[in-house]
C-alpha cells in the first residue's frame, strides 16, 4: 500500500484514485499522522498532497519530520514538495509570478520518476510560492519556463517532488509519472482488484456483523444496490433492504425497483411509503444545507420506527464513498491551530444529516472506494448492467433539483421534465456518453407566448456533464438539434413551463447538482 498525507488539497482523493488505478492501495491520512503510526501500516511510499497553505505561514500544517527517516520513497506534490524543501533545510519563497493552468514541462533528467514523460509533456499548475534553494543532495529533473524547480530529486534517499498536479486529467503524462513511483520506485506490486476487495469485505462484514441483523436503506443507485448484492453474499438473511418512497424519485422507479429486486434479484425488499411526512418536514424550507439535513433526519426516523416494527436491528448499512466523505469535510479551518484543511463544499444525507442520538451502528463497506471502483465491485458479484452504468442519483432526490421551496406541483412539474429528458437521451443512444444528465426546476417565472397567449411560468435548466469520479465535472457539448428536441417536448408536454436553458458550467467552479 501507499500511504498519502492530507495538507487540505481538494485532489487528495483524486491520488488515491489514480494509484488504485495502477491496482495498488492507497490511503489518504491527516497530515498529523505520527511516524508511530506510519510504521503501523508498514506502507512501501508516501505521498505528501498539495494544500491551500503557503509553507512559511506561521500556523502552515507540518509533516512530523521523522518521515525522512523512515528510509521509504516520498513523493510530495505542489505543498508537499514545497514542504520537504522546507523540512530539509531549502528555501521556498513567494514567487515573482504565480503559475496557474497548463504549462509545458521541460525534462533536464529523463529517468527514474520521469520515465516515458514525454519532454514538453502538458503539466497542470497551480503556484503562487516557488522553490528559490533546493536541499543538500537533490537536484532537478525539470523546469517550466517559469519555475526553474518543478520537478526535483534526491535519488539516494528516494526523495521526489513535483510543483505540478499529475494527479489531474489535465496533466498529460501525469499517470506515467504516478506508475514510474508506484512501480519502479516504491517497488509495489499490483494486487489491489475489486475481486480482492470483495473477498476482504466480506470477511470484514462478517466478523463485524456477526449474527447481527442489518438494515439496508436501498435507493435503487448503483451505490446501495451493489452494497445490497454484497452484503446478501455476505450475510445472506440477516440483511433486510428498505426502500423509502420519500416522494423525491424519479417517475414511476419506486415501483420499478422493488419489482426489480424482489422479482428478478430475489432480494427482499421492505416498501415504505413515506411521501406526505418528507413533504410536510421540508415544507417553507429553501436553505440547500437546511433541506438536507431534515431529509437525513426524517430518513434516519423512519428506518428507526420502521425496524422496532420488522424487529430490532443492530446496524444500518450506507453506501456512503470517498467523494461524499471529501465533500462533507466539517470545516476549512482547524478550531485549535488556525490551519486550513479541506473546504466543506456540501453535506451529503448520509454523511452530514445524520442526527447526533442515532440509534443504530453503521456499517460502511463502501467508504473507502470511488464511484468506478463501486461500479467494478457490483459487476465482479453479478449486479445487470442496467444499475452498474447508471447515473449517480442525490440521496434528497428530486427535492435538491428545485431550488427554493419543495412543492407537490413544483415535484410533477419536474418529474415530467426530468422523463422527458432520459427518454431522449436513451432514444439517442447518449446515456453512456454522459456521467449525469438531468433538469433542475428554477424558483422563479418568466413570461413567455404560447397560442397567441401571454404565459408566467417555471423555467427548466438542462445539466448535462462528463466526469471520471465526480470530483471534477465538465459540461458536455451536445448537438443544438438534441438539445432542441429536449426542449420542445417539455415545453408542449409538461404545464408549467415555459423556457429551457443549458448549463454550461464546469466542476470547479461549480458543482454538479445545483444544490
Amino acid at each position: 500500500m501507499l500511504v498519502i498525507l492530507d495538507f487540505g488539497s481538494q485532489y487528495s482523493e483524486l491520488i488515491a484514485r489514480r494509484i488504485r488505478e495502477t491496482q495498488v492501495y492507497s490511503e489518504v491520512l491527516s497530515y498529523r499522522t505520527t511516524v508511530s503510526q506510519i510504521k503501523q501500516l508498514n506502507p512501501q511510499g508516501i505521498i505528501l498532497s498539495g494544500g491551500p497553505n503557503s509553507v512559511y505561514d506561521a500556523n502552515a500544517p507540518q509533516c512530523d519530520p521523522g518521515i525522512w527517516d523512515l528510509e521509504i520513497p516520498i513523493l510530495g506534490v505542489c505543498y508537499g514538495m514545497q514542504l520537504m524543501v522546507q523540512q530539509l533545510g531549502g528555501i521556498v519563497e513567494r514567487a515573482d509570478r504565480g503559475e496557474y493552468g497548463k504549462a509545458s514541462l521541460l525534462i533536464d533528467d529523463p529517468t527514474d520518476l520521469l520515465t516515458n514523460v514525454e519532454d514538453g509533456a502538458t503539466m497542470w499548475m497551480s503556484h503562487a510560492d516557488s522553490v528559490k534553494q533546493l536541499p543538500e543532495g537533490f537536484e532537478v529533473l525539470a523546469h517550466t519556463e517559469n519555475t526553474p524547480c518543478a520537478a526535483i530529486a534526491h535519488h539516494e534517499k528516494q526523495l521526489y517532488g513535483v510543483q505540478f498536479h499529475p494527479e489531474v486529467v489535465h496533466s498529460i503524462g501525469g499517470q506515467a509519472l504516478i506508475r514510474n513511483f508506484v512501480y519502479h520506485i516504491c517497488e509495489c506490486e499490483p494486487t489491489w482488484t475489486m475481486a480482492a476487495f470483495v473477498e476482504q469485505a466480506t470477511r470484514e462484514i462478517r466478523a463485524k456483523v456477526g449474527d447481527k441483523r442489518v438494515l439496508l436503506a436501498l435507493s435503487g443507485g448503483v451505490d446501495s444496490s451493489t452494497l445490497a448484492f454484497l452484503l446478501h453474499k455476505a450475510i445472506g438473511d440477516q440483511l433486510t433492504c428498505m426502500f423509502i418512497d420519500q416522494g423525491f424519485m424519479r417517475k414511476n422507479e419506486p415501483e420499478r425497483l422493488v419489482k426489480l429486486f424482489q422479482e428478478q434479484f430475489h432480494i427482499p425488499v421492505v416498501h415504505v411509503k413515506a411521501r406526505d411526512r418528507f413533504l410536510v418536514k421540508i415544507a417553507g424550507i429553501t436553505d440547500p444545507e437546511e433541506k438536507r439535513k431534515r431529509i437525513g433526519h426524517e430518513f434516519i426516523r423512519v428506518f428507526e420506527e420502521e425496524s422496532k416494527r420488522l424487529g430490532p436491528f443492530d446496524y444500518l448499512a450506507q453506501g456512503t464513498l470517498y467523494p461524499d466523505v471529501i465533500e462533507s469535510a466539517d470545516t476549512n479551518v482547524d478550531p485549535k491551530t488556525g490551519e486550513r484543511v479541506a473546504v466543506k463544499i456540501k453535506s451529503h444525507h448520509n454523511v452530514g444529516g445524520l442526527p447526533k442520538d442515532l440509534r443504530f451502528k453503521l456499517i460502511e463497506p463502501l467508504r473507502k472506494l470511488f464511484k468506478d471502483e463501486v461500479r467494478k465491485v457490483g459487476k465482479s458479484i453479478g449486479l445487470p448492467e442496467e444499475i452498474i452504468n447508471r447515473h449517480p442519483f442525490p440521496g434528497p432526490g428530486l427535492a435538491i433539483r428545485i431550488l427554493g421551496e419543495v412543492t407537490e406541483e413544483r415535484l410533477e412539474i419536474l418529474r415530467d421534465a426530468d422523463h422527458i429528458v432520459r427518454q431522449e437521451i436513451n432514444r439517442q443512444g447518449m446515456y453512456s456518453k454522459f456521467w449525469q444528465a438531468f433538469a433542475v426546476l428554477l424558483p422563479i417565472r418568466s413570461v413567455g407566448v404560447m397560442g397567441d397567449q401571454r404565459t408566467y411560468a417555471y423555467p427548466i435548466v438542462l445539466r448535462f456533464v462528463s466526469s471520471e469520479d465526480g470530483m471534477t465535472a465538465d459540461w458536455s457539448r451536445v448537438p443544438y438539434d438534441f438539445l432542441e428536441t429536449i426542449s420542445n417536448r417539455i415545453v408542449n408536454e409538461v404545464p408549467g413551463v415555459n423556457r429551457v436553458v443549458y448549463d454550461i458550467t464546469s466542476k470547479p467552479p461549480g458543482t454538479i447538482e445545483w444544490e
